[in-house]
């Protein structure tokens, strides 16, 4: 009995499909006559080897080959078992019921790819929040699963989870990072983009700060019977107010951080979200009272502050603002947002707070500009005082 034999073909019509890709094939050849099967692989030509008749340039290279070896194994089987029982063969007792190749899962790469690339922990645990948010929503999501219209049942299931509009917009831009990655790795073909309709919408946000009296009654809270953890964040928060340091940076502080430069003392670090070097003149900023904090600090280890995550350190602020009689919500962040606004409040320039925060960009520092409004109304009231 004749043995068929086997070939893989690429681009058997030689034509490319509107996505510029074309079909892989298996070739079974016996007795002059051919029969094709369809692997259901679609491939661009860059990634074809036409002389090793195999798959390369493509990130799952390596399955996909395989997925085709067994394949034809497969075909095989069939013509081997009607020649151990003796029959003749031929080519259309060959079937294309095949097992097709395994959906690519947008989840399982998702979570390859936040757990191996180098990102900050706490970037990561974000991405992951992310990743959970998805499975709650549905058990398996392959990248042919992405779409506008997944998009936007995926947003209406997290307002009714009842996050709020810029939580939710966090969420997409995670997801988008992560699609633009399976594009630059093949995974998902640009034309299948699922952003290029849907827009991710963002609401304006109340940026909290603190006024100089509830700053001040933070100053002279008596924490005795409270706990060193919380005494310890209350002071981080201080010093957040007095030189706007994001939680990230202030947890990073050292001693050998704080220089005298012309007979002042100043904080000199590079920032941990933007790499910029700040210099921030501490002495000459709220009468010097980060000074006071730093000496309170002062202990055997390098680091200037040793205070929780910044999930619990929010919890300790909860009770500590209840303790000193203030009913706004405040969190971590509060603290550069209260030193931004009290400086323009007292008549600092937007460049020098630009400084100060450590934004690239002025636009950065202009979300404050509803404080300018403060301002205007401090210096009116003002002017009527100084009227007989």
């Amino acid at each position: 009995m004749d043995k068929v034999i086997y070939r893989v073909i690429y681009n058997r019509k030689k034509k490319l499909n509107a996505e510029g890709t074309a079909l892989v094939q298996v070739e079974a050849y016996l007795n002059k006559r051919k029969k094709y099967f369809s692997t259901n692989i679609y491939i661009k030509p860059g990634q074809w080897d036409d002389k090793k008749k195999v798959i390369k340039s493509h990130p799952n290279k390596k399955e996909l080959n395989l997925f085709i070896h067994a394949f034809i194994i497969d075909l095989e089987w069939k013509e081997l078992k009607a020649w151990k029982e003796g029959k003749s063969f031929l080519l259309n007792e060959l079937d294309s019921k095949i097992k097709q190749p395994q959906k690519i899962s947008f989840l399982e790469f998702y979570q390859k790819e936040s757990t191996t690339v180098s990102i900050k922990e706490s970037t990561q645990k974000n991405h992951l929040s992310t990743l959970s948010l998805l499975h709650s929503y549905k058990k398996e999501i392959f990248f042919e699963d992405l779409s506008y219209e997944f998009l936007c049942d995926f947003e209406r299931f997290l307002l009714s989870k009842g996050q709020c509009r810029n939580t939710i917009a966090k969420h997409l831009r995670h997801i988008k990072r992560y699609v633009n990655i399976a594009i630059n790795k093949n995974l998902l073909d640009l034309d299948k983009y699922p952003f290029r309709k849907y827009k991710i919408r963002y609401s304006d946000s109340t940026r909290i700060h603190l006024t100089p009296e509830e700053l001040s009654s933070l100053e002279q809270l008596d924490l005795s019977g409270q706990s060193i953890i919380t005494e310890r964040c209350l002071n981080a928060f201080l010093f957040s107010c007095y030189t706007g340091l994001r939680y990230s940076d202030i947890i990073r502080i050292k001693y050998e951080n704080i220089v005298s430069i012309d007979n002042k003392i100043w904080l000199v670090f590079l920032s941990t979200k933007t790499g910029i070097e700040t210099r921030i003149p501490l002495s000459l900023l709220f009468q010097g009272k980060a000074l006071g904090i730093i000496e309170q600090s002062r202990g055997s280890s390098p680091f200037l502050f040793h205070i929780p995550d910044n999930s619990n350190v929010n919890k300790q602020l909860s009770k500590i603002r209840l303790l000193a009689g203030i009913k706004k919500k405040i969190s971590f962040h509060t603290g550069r947002h209260t030193n931004a606004t009290l400086l323009l409040y007292n008549g600092a320039d937007i460049t020098t707070v630009k400084k100060i925060l450590g934004h690239k960009s002025l636009q950065t520092t202009q979300i404050y500009c509803n404080i300018m409004d403060m301002t205007v109304v401090r210096d009116l009231e003002n002017i009527n005082k100084a009227k007989p």
